[in-house]
């Protein structure tokens, strides 16, 4: 038997023929002109993913934003992942576009549905970006955001199979932050269709602020549509002082918010590409 020896790394491999010499050269080449475009020039840098949180005093929160944003590094390696907030915690949103200079950008918010923050805030904070910086539409309505929520009922204890009877004495109040922007609500109701529709029993949207019915009326309603069985689904990207005042008015039980659920990090990228299809639209 003859000695076998471990191949030698292609570093140390003589270039002792004209033909691997040839391919080492094409291949330095090629990596080379990956990174310039057909028309000249170094081909632009990536957009970086931008998640644009609200903003809280329960680190809660900060510990979920920043969840996602690992979770979603995991999905797309070599995406450039960044956070900034609107307000309330570092780092704020302006001072995350500073640092990114002059790299065009792509914000998400982790926002469920438009009102001010989406149309007036965060835009007014990309318009002071060195580059362009493009803001995707909020997370909702999507019927992701409606396996996350069916999800997070089943770990409250929601059943997963539900005979006639139970059905029909069943029901889920959505409970969501609320805005005084007419749109916020008509997101809002759009995801209590899709929920309905993934559950197979009534949904009523409610909310914990500037918005009615609120969240005990909304069961008051219901239990008098003879739904005593009654869930809280909590439509809130992470914890807060909202979502548990909503979960505590559960007259049976109640879901944790959405927070760092995979369906989520798939939206999020979701939207992120999408943003960069719609650019790519307008600018052909």
């Amino acid at each position: 038997m003859t000695a076998s020896h471990p191949p030698r790394p292609e570093s140390l491999v003589p270039l002792d023929s004209t033909a691997h010499l040839m391919n080492s050269i094409g291949n330095e080449l090629a990596g080379q002109l990956r990174l310039v475009s057909p028309l000249g020039g170094r081909r632009p840098a990536r957009p970086a993913l931008v998640l644009v949180a609200h903003g809280s005093r329960d680190p809660r929160a900060l510990q979920t934003v920043r969840t996602l944003r690992d979770r979603i590094g995991e999905l797309r390696p070599g995406l450039p992942v960044h956070l900034g907030h609107i307000e309330l915690n570092a780092p704020l949103l302006p001072d995350t576009l500073a640092a990114l200079g002059d790299t065009p950008a792509v914000l998400v918010p982790l926002l469920l549905s438009r009102g001010y923050h989406v149309k007036q805030d965060i835009p007014a904070m990309a318009a002071t970006a060195q580059a362009r910086a493009r803001t995707a539409p909020p997370l909702g309505p999507h019927p992701l955001l409606a396996e996350a929520l069916y999800d997070r009922l089943l770990e409250a204890g929601w059943p997963s199979r539900m005979d006639d009877r139970a059905r029909r004495s069943s029901a889920i109040v959505l409970a969501a932050a609320g805005s005084r922007d007419p749109d916020s609500a008509t997101d809002t109701r759009a995801m209590a269709r899709l929920l309905a529709a993934r559950l197979g029993v009534p949904v009523i949207p409610a909310y914990a602020s500037a918005a009615s019915p609120n969240v005990p009326a909304a069961v008051r309603a219901l239990a008098a549509r003879g739904r005593h069985r009654v869930a809280i689904a909590s439509y809130f990207t992470a914890p807060g002082r909202f979502a548990t005042q909503c979960a505590e008015a559960a007259p049976w039980i109640a879901a944790d918010p959405l927070g760092a659920h995979p369906a989520m990090a798939r939206l999020i990228i979701n939207r992120y590409e999408e943003s960069l299809a719609t650019r790519a639209r307008e600018a052909a």
